[in-house]
């Protein structure tokens, strides 16, 4: 049986996308915009609360959310894995918007070139560029 994922998904959506609930989302997504040059896409906001109930970041050519985290839906932290053109300069954007260093970037075993940070609400991000045009298996 062939997998139901051939289906319509809206500009910069792909099969798996991320979906953040933070406690401060303005926050992240200041950060975002600043550090890693996010466009916000949407943003939709509960008109009883006054919280964010959605916006859709763009970050290069992949979509993600990020809501107010209430209730059951707990504030939560994760990682990515960003490809860049320039690690260093990415690098030290992020740091002086906010991050915090998690390793500097070095060429890794793997090859790919690669510094981590923390964002100001806690999700890591390896900030990467594969040295080679193969995959990681090749």
């Amino acid at each position: 049986m062939k997998p139901p994922f051939n289906t319509y998904k809206p500009d910069g959506f792909h099969t798996v996308n991320a979906y953040l609930f933070v406690s401060e989302p303005q926050k992240l997504i200041d950060f975002l915009q600043k550090a890693f040059y996010a466009e916000e896409q949407n943003r939709s906001i509960d008109e009883e609360t006054g919280d964010i109930g959605n916006v859709i970041l763009k970050i290069g050519d992949s979509c993600f959310m990020i809501s107010q985290a209430r209730g059951e839906f707990e504030n939560m932290r994760t990682a990515f894995y960003l490809y860049v053109k320039d690690v260093d300069t990415i690098y030290q954007n992020a740091l002086k918007y906010g991050a915090t260093s998690v390793f500097e970037p070095a060429d890794m075993d793997y090859e790919d070139r690669q510094g981590g940070i923390t964002d100001p609400v806690g999700n890591y991000w390896w900030i990467s560029k594969r040295l080679v045009e193969k995959g990681y298996k090749d």
